[in-house]
């Protein structure tokens, strides 16, 4: 599986240049499958998950001019046989993961089967979009913030500051963003400095791409590593 980790979405040129590189072709030529899954929580998520499929949200994804673009939605898969969505995971090109809730995505990712699928499929671009990103990394900076969006007593926030663990380095997206107080350099600095693995702060106009465990930052924007 390749992966491009975004903050938010294609957002400029380098980024997109770097989806089409791992595609191996152009994205009018590629196919795709969406997952909306880590929204629902969220006020809004509904709408927000909306926007996001019909290509309205102002994180580009889904607009992007796909030969196709399905929805799957990963509370259903466990309801569903195996043979009738894991040929349509096998045969994307693509699998691109909405933002939300780490902590609720994380869950389902691991309930539906898709977390166990996803090491086989060699040729997948794997697309992230902040949580979406975050869920392949060891750890979830979120757990917290996550923590308000889930039912009291679920068993999902056992172990829920560990993510899936799929890169050796964890990500902080939306660095400097005007809207999140968290994502100050200084308290990224902070939470990175209690992680045994390096963390990649990242803006929105910046993303990680993982090629057979060689990893690039793709930037016009700002980021910083903290080593462990």
């Amino acid at each position: 599986m390749k992966m491009l980790l975004t903050s938010s979405g294609i957002r400029n040129r380098s980024i997109s240049d770097a989806l089409v590189s791992l595609l191996g072709k152009p994205i009018a030529e590629s196919t795709a499958l969406f997952i909306p899954t880590g929204i629902y929580p969220f006020p809004g998520g509904p709408e927000q998950a909306w926007k996001a499929i019909t290509g309205a949200s102002e994180n580009p994804l889904c607009g992007l001019g796909w030969k196709s673009v399905g929805v799957m939605e990963l509370t259903a898969l466990p309801s569903i046989r195996d043979e009738y969505w894991v040929p349509a995971v096998r045969e994307a090109d693509a699998l691109l993961v909405w933002g939300g809730d780490v902590l609720y995505l994380v869950h389902w990712m691991r309930q539906s089967g898709l977390a166990d699928l996803l090491p086989s499929l060699d040729d997948l671009v794997y697309v992230g979009v902040s949580a979406g990103s975050i869920a392949l990394t060891p750890y979830n900076p979120d757990f917290e913030f996550d923590l308000a969006f889930v039912p009291d007593g679920s068993d999902m926030a056992v172990g829920g500051e560990r993510a899936l663990g799929f890169v050796d380095f964890t990500l902080y997206p939306h660095l400097n963003h005007q809207d999140m107080e968290d994502t100050t350099l200084e308290n990224i600095g902070k939470w990175a400095a209690g992680i045994p693995v390096p963390t990649y702060a990242i803006d929105d106009e910046t993303a990680i791409r993982v090629v057979d465990g060689v990893v690039e930052v793709v930037s016009e924007g700002t980021w910083k590593l903290f080593e462990p």
